[in-house]
């Protein structure tokens, strides 16, 4: 039966190839980038509600509790991030999907979204060798399932990149994407046995797993230098220029759209906090004589601090997305800076945690701001150290408006430089400002926004003071230009 006011259009979710069942992966990509970033970020939870006693001093406290457990947060974020790369890259050789790739996907994001319980195991007991096992053996799970996507889809070639269906050396591609997906699966499954008999040693090869491209990478370059002679120039002519291919980075759409996941979760997580914590007990309000806004009062601290905190998760986003509004292509040590920020700003719960839980003028306070202050500080010069790294490959990576003398450039650094700037002040003041207190650290993050604000006015004031001064250089030299050549004639005669 014809729709209602003529027939519609074609789904372009359909590819060409939809008579064989085949449909484009864009929404399947971006359901499996929402849950990676998810899943990354939520690992931060155990380490966030990690209960720390009034009476315990919380130095003691992060080196006994928080230390470990922050350590194994990193780890397992930074693995979860290569689980990532490894499905981008999985899907950039196969651009079509069908129902069995659907549903193949579909049970490599169930083992995914298991990783924060065998995360919080390996937290909880460090020296137990189970949790490290489980989480060691749902990694391969994982690696097992993509290299099955790998082989029904090179099995299924309509399913596969164009540059590839036409290709007579389908199954170099086939080893190379293989090569990619399971070296850090091997290595998860090398740390699940050696976790029986020696578990330093499962840490350190699941610690590979995170080094280990960059690692190889750089072995390659250093016998290219010593030999002379590179195998890039064989791969290269067997693979042209698809990007799948170790040198290219990653998909700057991609990029951008599981940063925005884990900032998302990030700022989510906060209100979660609110809700559990700062909802008071019916019996508690009858203290109050029934007043629930008297009794409302007593959680005015915690309601700051996640307002402080939430300004600082949108800032930093804001300073990511206007740093990406400028990169036109993310180089592979870019995308590395840009996990490592992502990393501390998954830490921001905790330092939420820390500075909300603690009383004023409490012995832990102080402590508490220091934790926050270098969480901020590490993210926020991540992202400087993106810029940086941008800038030095400018021509590639960024827009004019962002290098050397554009329009932008000047006001990028500003806001880029904001940040680590405050952060760090912050933690100098609390080791020479006794009154230092987490109230008037939350006050400091609401007012950031509008030193943004001013940063804007004061930089685009000083540009054009600079501008102006320049302009009045050069008619100074003009005329005294025109004067000499006026004088040059009566001189002569």
């Amino acid at each position: 039966m014809a729709a209602a006011g003529g027939s519609a259009g074609p789904d372009p979710s359909l590819s060409p190839e939809r008579g064989r069942g085949a449909q484009t992966s864009q929404r399947l990509l971006a359901y499996s980038d929402a849950l990676l970033s998810i899943i990354a970020t939520v690992m931060i939870l155990p380490v966030a509600h990690t209960k720390i006693h009034p009476d315990q001093k919380l130095g003691e406290s992060v080196q006994q509790l928080l230390l470990a457990k922050i350590a194994v947060y990193l780890m397992t974020f930074l693995i979860v991030t290569v689980a990532w790369a490894a499905h981008v890259r999985l899907f950039q050789v196969i651009e079509f999907i069908d129902d069995v790739l659907a549903l193949l996907n579909l049970a490599c994001m169930m083992i995914i979204t298991f990783l924060p319980y065998t995360f919080s195991l390996m937290a909880s007991f460090p020296d137990v060798p189970f949790g490290i096992f489980l989480f060691s053996v749902c990694a391969v799970v994982i690696g097992l399932i993509q290299a099955v996507i790998v082989a029904y889809g090179f099995h299924h070639p309509h399913l596969l990149n164009q540059q590839i269906q036409v290709s007579e050396n389908q199954s170099f591609y086939k080893r190379r994407i293989l090569k990619i997906i399971l070296r850090g699966p091997i290595l998860c499954f090398l740390a699940a046995i050696f976790s029986f008999f020696f578990i330093p040693l499962s840490y350190v090869l699941l610690g590979l797993v995170i080094v280990f491209p960059h690692l190889s990478r750089f072995i390659t370059w250093c016998k290219t230098k010593i030999a002379g002679q590179s195998d890039e120039e064989e791969e290269h002519h067997s693979l042209e220029t698809f990007t799948f291919y170790l040198s290219e980075p990653l998909s700057k759409e991609r990029v951008e759209a599981f940063s925005d996941g884990v900032y998302a979760i990030v700022a989510t997580l906060l209100i979660l906090d609110i809700c559990e914590d700062n909802v008071p007990d019916p019996r508690e309000v009858e203290k109050f004589h029934g007043s629930l806004l008297e009794a409302l009062s007593e959680y005015g601290p915690n309601y700051l601090a996640y307002f402080g905190s939430f300004v600082t998760i949108g800032l930093l986003w804001f300073v990511h997305h206007s740093l990406f509004l400028y990169v036109t292509k993310a180089t592979r040590l870019m995308g590395l800076l840009n996990i490592l920020s992502l990393a501390f700003i998954g830490g921001l719960p905790l330092a939420y945690q820390l500075t909300s839980e603690f009383a004023e003028r409490s012995h832990n306070e102080i402590e508490a701001i220091q934790v926050s202050c270098v969480i901020t500080f590490f993210a926020s010069i991540f992202q400087f150290a993106i810029w940086t790294t941008a800038l030095l490959y400018e021509r590639e990576t960024l827009h004019p408006f962002a290098r050397y003398g554009g329009k932008e450039h000047a006001f990028m650094f500003a806001k880029l430089a904001l940040y680590p700037c405050v952060s760090l002040g912050a933690f100098f003041l609390t080791c020479l400002l006794s009154e230092f207190s987490t109230a008037i650290f939350h006050l400091m993050q609401i007012i950031i926004p509008f030193a943004f604000l001013a940063l804007r006015i004061l930089v685009r004031i000083s540009l054009t003071v600079i501008k102006s001064a320049m302009s009045l250089s050069r008619r100074k030299v003009v005329l005294l230009e025109e004067e000499e050549a006026c004088l040059s004639p009566t001189e002569t005669s």
